[in-house]
């Protein structure tokens, strides 16, 4: 399976299993497994470095189980061949995504002028507050 120009995964990283969908079908859904569960074996995986590994498992979250394999469960379409190509899409976006390592954040200090708006706020904002409360009259 084709990810990029420089990775492509081997077909014993993945295992597809096939179940009943819970989805449409009609009265065919007790009888035909269209549901596919496919299980990519990442931490075992040759074809992808260790960084990207590493985003992989941040980015699939729970579909990630404890022996490092991502598990992605399809059950959209009526068609076992559809919801196959469905999942090795899914797959497939997942790990380019987790190919784009995130830029590091330059720390910047505020500006002079947005220190002093901020101040000025306020005290503006506090002279506000502190004329609220009792009135004292003056004829009394």
């Amino acid at each position: 399976m084709r990810i990029s120009d420089d990775i492509s995964l081997q077909e014993w990283e993945l295992t597809e299993q096939f179940t009943r969908s819970s989805g449409p079908g009609g009265q065919n859904v007790n009888k035909v497994s269209s549901a596919v569960e496919l299980r990519f074996e990442a931490e075992r995986s040759p074809s992808l470095p260790q960084p990207v590994k590493n985003r992989l498992k941040r980015l699939a979250g729970r579909r990630w189980t404890g022996d490092g394999a991502i598990v992605l469960r399809v059950e959209d379409t009526r068609s076992q061949a559809r919801n196959r190509e469905i999942a090795r899409e899914r797959l497939a976006e997942l790990i380019r995504q987790a190919l784009v390592a995130p830029r590091r954040r330059i720390a910047t200090k505020p500006t002079y002028g947005s220190r002093q708006r901020r101040m000025d706020a306020k005290t503006r904002r506090g002279s506000i507050k502190s004329m609220r409360g009792r009135v004292d009259d003056p004829e009394i």
